[in-house]
């Protein structure tokens, strides 16, 4: 598929400062599923990484969780651009492969593909990831995840709860978010009525700040999709009890 890359630069945009430094790869790809016809593959990518200013191996091992991340490659990582150029590959194959049967509709036959991600928030020394992931098939609608990552600097690591709360802490903190999300939609009795507040608890998708923790919940997690993404944050001085 390597003659379709003249329709999309992939460029390197420089994004950082004199110690934590980033690079931003970006690229952009518009396909006819054919000459002459409108129904086309909308892609898009613009994937924030790291080049320095940490040790070589938590680097590498940010990149590596990424691209993992990023692209959900069966294959292990290569390095961003290799992973990013495989997965253009991979889409416009099945894009291409899926959409060759004459008898299919116009409106299945336009697809779209987004993938955004970028350092977003500091806390405690931890470096906070926001990976966005659009994608239209055809159909009523399309789909949406948004993903947080924290990660340890000086180690590459990944954060988990279990890293910043005491055993025992699931109980009482989905009792707060329960609390949080319910003080948060009331005035929207009739959304609320729709959340199924079981399933509000730490879910491992999660992003630290200054003010506290953000649990982010994916279209269908908790609600109908006419709700979207739901975000339950908790502040810090209710979580403290809790915590490490």
């Amino acid at each position: 598929m390597k003659k379709h890359f003249a329709l999309a630069a992939a460029l390197l945009v420089a994004a950082g400062c004199s110690s934590f430094r980033t690079n931003v790869y970006e690229d952009n790809l518009s396909l006819p599923l054919s000459e002459g016809q409108t129904d086309s593959l909308f892609y898009s990518l613009s994937l924030e990484y790291v080049t320095g200013g940490l040790p070589k191996e938590a680097c590498q091992q940010i990149n590596n969780t990424l691209v993992t991340t990023a692209f959900d490659l069966e294959d292990g990582p290569g390095t961003v651009e290799e992973s990013a150029i495989r997965y253009r590959e991979n889409l416009i194959d099945e894009y291409l492969t899926e959409n060759a049967s004459p008898e299919l509709s116009g409106a299945l036959r336009t697809w779209g593909d987004e993938i955004e991600g970028s350092f977003t928030a500091d806390w405690n020394k931890k470096k906070c990831y926001t990976l966005t992931y659009s994608s239209f098939r055809g159909g009523a609608h399309g789909m949406y995840t948004i993903t947080y990552l924290v990660f340890n600097p000086q180690t590459g690591a990944l954060v988990t709860e279990d890293d910043l709360f005491q055993e025992g802490y699931k109980d009482p903190v989905s009792a707060l978010m329960r609390e949080s999300l319910s003080a948060t939609m009331a005035d929207d009795k009739e959304a609320l009525e729709s959340i199924m507040l079981d399933k509000v608890v730490p879910n491992g998708n999660f992003c630290p700040d200054d003010k506290g923790i953000s649990w982010m919940f994916q279209p269908y997690d908790i609600a109908p999709y006419a709700l979207g993404g739901i975000s339950v944050d908790v502040s810090w001085e209710k979580l403290t009890p809790y915590l490490k």
